[in-house]
């Protein structure tokens, strides 16, 4: 194995659990997660020789793993809307509505699980930028500086970002729960 093969080897082990949980923030789906993971050191492992040490590496990979998530997200937005349109026009797949099986889960789980998807749902209405400015803020505890410098972006420009998504979940929260 080669210097090279070595580090980049050392830099997956390094980094590859704080790069699935922040794929997994933005999904919610574990392999979904794990493959977006895996795009995200293929794009890593093509791109070394152009990181530049402006910033820390874990900042850098990170930017590509939030990256990756946001272009995963808007993918399977189109792929929404294309089967809404295939509704439509009566060329849907019966075999895409079969549910996966279901399991019984204790009653905390259930309720546990409306408040994710609940929260989930609330969050993808958000403005991609907002929600991301919100996940690493809020979630992933990055400072307002580190999240200006993934998001390539000023401070304030942060802060509003954040402001603006927590005003906006609030409202959506406070609307679903009104109604409960």
């Amino acid at each position: 194995m080669t210097s090279q093969e070595e580090f980049f080897k050392s830099l997956v082990l390094e980094h590859q659990e704080m790069v699935v949980n922040t794929c997994y923030r933005f999904v919610f789906n574990r392999e979904d997660a794990e493959d977006l993971a895996q795009e995200v050191f293929i794009e890593v492992y093509r791109s070394l020789d152009q990181f530049r040490e402006e910033a820390k590496l874990s900042t850098w990979i990170y930017r590509i793993a939030v990256s990756k998530s946001l272009d995963h997200l808007r993918r399977m937005k189109r792929k929404k809307r294309f089967g809404s349109l295939k509704r439509l026009i009566g060329a849907e797949d019966p075999a895409e509505d079969i549910a996966a099986p279901s399991y019984d889960t204790p009653s905390e789980t259930l309720v546990e699980k409306e408040r994710s998807l609940v929260l989930q749902k609330a969050l993808d209405t958000l403005p991609d930028s907002q929600k991301t400015a919100f996940l690493l803020s809020k979630q992933d505890g990055y400072s307002n500086q580190e999240i200006a410098d993934i998001l390539k972006t000023s401070v304030s420009a942060v802060e509003s970002l954040v402001h603006r998504a927590k005003k906006n979940l609030h409202e959506k929260l406070y609307a679903y729960y009104a109604n409960q």
